[in-house]
Formats: C-alpha cells, structure tokens, sequence
C-alpha cells in the first residue's frame, strides 16, 4: 500500500487530498484501488497514515539494501544542500551473482578450489571476474582500480574493495585454467538443464584478440592476418563452439599465425572425445572450410552445414531467377537445390538486409570508378599524355575500386593525331548479374532429414 494525491483548485486555492491505495491484479493488469480517502494531510498525517497502511497489511515495510530506519518526525529537506555520495550499482551485479547461484558455479569452485593460505577464496575473486565480464566488460586492471569500488559487490559476497587487486584476478585466472575442460562440461550440462537445450547443431568460428607488448612469455603469440586491423602486434586465435541459442559449448586457443581451416579437425575430435559424437552437426563458414576438411567430414561420416566460396553463386545463377523460395524470416528467404551425385544439397539463401548492404557498396565503387574515367577522360582532352602513364593510372583505379571493375570495360588508345583518347563503358549483363547475386549466398550440407528452413537457419543466428 502507499499514498497518492490529487490537486484541486478552488477559489484560488490550491487543496491537496490524500488517499491509501493498494496495488491489485486484474488478468494481466495492475489496476490501484482505493482503501481510503484521508482528505487533506500534513507531513505528520502523511507519516500516521503510512503507519495505518502497515498495520492493514499486518507486515512491517521491507527495507532496501541500504535504508536507514524510517523516521518517526517529518523531516524538512533543502533540496540545493543534497549531495549523492559513494552511489553504486547493484541492479545488475546482484542479478549477475544469482545466476552464478544458479549455475552452481560457487558450490563447484568451492570444492575444486579449497582454500589453503590465502587471504580470499580463489572461488570467489573467480565470480568477480565473471560477474565484470558480464555487467561491464574490461581488463583486470579496470576491475580493480574502479570498476569493483563502483558496485555493490562488497556487500553481496563480503569481500572489502581492497582485498581486490589486480594481481590477485590474475592469478585466480592462473587457477582456473586446470579446469577448464571440466568447467565446460559442468556448464553444458547445467545450462541444458537450466534453459532444456539442444546440443544436435553446433556452430564453429574463429576470433582473434591481440597484444600491445612484445608477449614475449605467451609462445601462441604470433603475428597473423588481423580482424582487428593491428598487423603491427602478436595476436592469439579462440576457436569457439556454441550451440544454435549461442551458448558456449567450449573454446581452443591457438598460435596467432595459424589459418582458421587448420584448426576444424582438432577442435571437431576435441568436443567429440569430451562430449560424444551421435547426433552432432557442425556448421562453420567458408573461411573455415576447404577441399581438405570437407573430404574429411564426409569419409569420417559426419553431418555438416558449411559456406562455399563466392564464386560458387555462378553455377546457381539461373535458379536464383526461379520461384518457390521460403521465408525462414522477415527478409531471409530460402531454396533447396539437390546435388547431381545425390549425396548433398545445395541451399541458396537471400537476405533483404545484405542486398541492401551490398548494392549500396556497389554503387559507392561504382561512382568511384566514373568518377576517376570522367577525371582521365578530360585530363587526356586538355593535354598531351603518355599512353603508358595513363593505363598505369587506369590500373590503379580498378585495382581500388575491385568491386565494380568488372562492371566496366575501359580503353585506352591513341587517335589520328597521336593524342592519348580513353573510351569506357559499362557491361550491363555483368550488371544484372551482379544485381541478382546480391544479398544471396550458398550453403551446402550432406543432412538429409532437414527442411530448407531447418537448413537455412543457422545463418540467421
């Protein structure tokens, strides 16, 4: 129960009414309804009736975290003169420990990391960092120096905010490496009995995270092709396994200069031997995939759904012009194409979103290209140029503009007088072709006992 009021102007005069509500459930909605008028109160009649609303309801008012006790006197604020000190989160780290809970990841540490000597539970200053990740994503320095001061977490799991250091969440990641593999199956199962998930398709992929310093101790440090555009700094690749809701199902790291296609088999044996091998499809994307690892997955019998290149669109061209297509989703479409040996199946997908995304590109490099000819055109009018100079120069306007290039057909020549002259024009059946390719992309997979829509939507997670 609690006070609500309303204003009236009589008169001139401005009256103030009170009255008790209470909070009830109709269906699906939460209407108030009145328990009493009070007509007009002062700050005292305001406080007698917040104590006649706990005597109604028979319970004394749950404090929050941090309230004092409720005042028996009014109490008059200046509102300049208040100032919020010391404010913290608790929301979401208090919500972030109840999933931990949940999990059983305190009561699994607890017995895998038993205390000895040291000053904290390992188990503990383990559901600090987990709980950061989660609530706001940083290094162990942050977590610290400022991120652990700012949040309730002192409070929640007792632990004073200069007991947490830096070296102290290092070396608690130091004690839970040992356990990794048995971390991953523990969380498998709990979530699958948490949330009654299905583990038949698992997605594969490869990221990379890199180093500022040399990492001169980490021997998997090595410079690589870079995601996040740091070629100048040793990198390490996560492999990482999630099942099709994209929980994690488990994680390799590997040497930062390996190519993605060489770690499928080991990371395929790997959740096999750990997790069996009935029932499993893996899905992975062309840069994961090679003539290698596909002839692989077939002799050893196992059920895939991969990318193919690009190029591959070509042989599927005229059926991406036909009809029975199947919406999996707003804007994701799909089709079945059998394969001529009979052992797989070819599914064409086209995206509203990536058609969009990719004609917008076309056309940027497109106008690029008229642009750069139209500027050549009229430099080679105005004066004398060097015929190589100039096919040089139209050489490293395709070269850029890659995208568009085949979209074009340029020469360059000299006239009857000797004068350099270009000449260009655009290829319109390379044009439609590229249109009609856009925002579509192939799959093939030897599952036999799937729809299109079944097929096609692990692209969409």
């Amino acid at each position: 129960m609690y006070l609500r009021h309303s204003t009236v102007t009589k008169n001139g005069k401005t009256h103030t009414y009170w009255r008790l509500v209470r909070s009830v459930r109709v269906g699906t909605k939460v209407r108030q309804e009145t328990v009493a008028q009070l007509g007009e109160l002062d700050a005292k009649g305001r406080i007698a009736a917040r104590h006649l609303a706990d005597s109604i309801v028979g319970l004394e008012r749950q404090p929050g975290l941090f309230d004092e006790e409720l005042p028996t006197e009014p109490v008059t604020v200046e509102p300049s003169r208040l100032r919020l000190e010391r404010g913290r989160r608790f929301g979401d780290v208090w919500l972030a420990w109840k999933l931990w809970q949940a999990l059983g990841l305190d009561t699994w540490l607890e017995k895998r990391l038993p205390r000895g000597r040291e000053d904290v539970p390992w188990s503990l200053m383990a559901a600090v960092l987990v709980i950061a990740r989660l609530c706001e994503p940083s290094s162990e320095l942050h977590i610290a120096e400022d991120w652990f001061r700012r949040t309730a977490l002192d409070d929640l799991l007792g632990l004073p905010g200069a007991k947490v250091n830096d070296d102290r969440l290092y070396r608690a990641l130091d004690r839970l490496l040992p356990h990794k593999d048995a971390l991953e199956t523990h969380l498998k199962e709990r979530l699958g009995t948490l949330f009654k998930l299905e583990y038949d398709l698992l997605l594969y992929d490869v990221t990379s995270t890199y180093f500022e310093g040399q990492a001169n101790g980490n021997t998997l440090a090595a410079r690589g092709y870079s995601r996040d555009h740091r070629s100048e700094c040793k990198q390490v690749c996560i492999g990482l396994v999630v099942s099709r809701e994209g929980f994690p199902l488990g994680y390799e790291v590997f040497a930062g200069n390996r190519r993605d296609s060489t770690t499928l088999q080991e990371v395929v044996k790997r959740m096999e031997e750990r997790y069996g091998r009935v029932g499993r499809i893996w899905a992975v994307d062309r840069g994961m995939i090679d003539a290698t690892n596909l002839r692989w997955l077939k002799q050893r019998g196992s059920r895939y759904i991969v990318g193919t290149p690009k190029g591959e669109l070509k042989r599927f061209e005229q059926e991406l012009l036909k009809g029975s297509w199947h919406e999996i989703r707003e804007g994701l479409e799909v089709r079945t194409v059998p394969d001529e040996a009979g052992s797989e199946t070819f599914i064409l997908c086209r995206s509203a979103d990536r058609a969009a995304k990719e004609r917008a590109m076309r056309e940027r490099f497109e106008q690029r290209i008229e642009k750069g000819l139209q500027a050549i055109v009229r430099r080679c009018e105005q004066k004398r140029c060097d015929l190589g100079v100039i096919e040089r120069r139209i050489g490293r306007l395709l070269g850029k503009n890659t995208r568009a290039a085949r979209l074009f057909s340029v020469q360059a020549g000299r006239n009857e007088s000797g004068r350099v002259v270009v000449t260009w024009s655009r290829r319109t059946s390379a044009l439609e072709s590229a249109k009609s390719r856009e925002g579509c992309y192939l799959l093939r997979s030897n599952v036999s006992d799937w729809t299109a829509e079944d097929l096609g939507r692990p692209t969409c997670n």
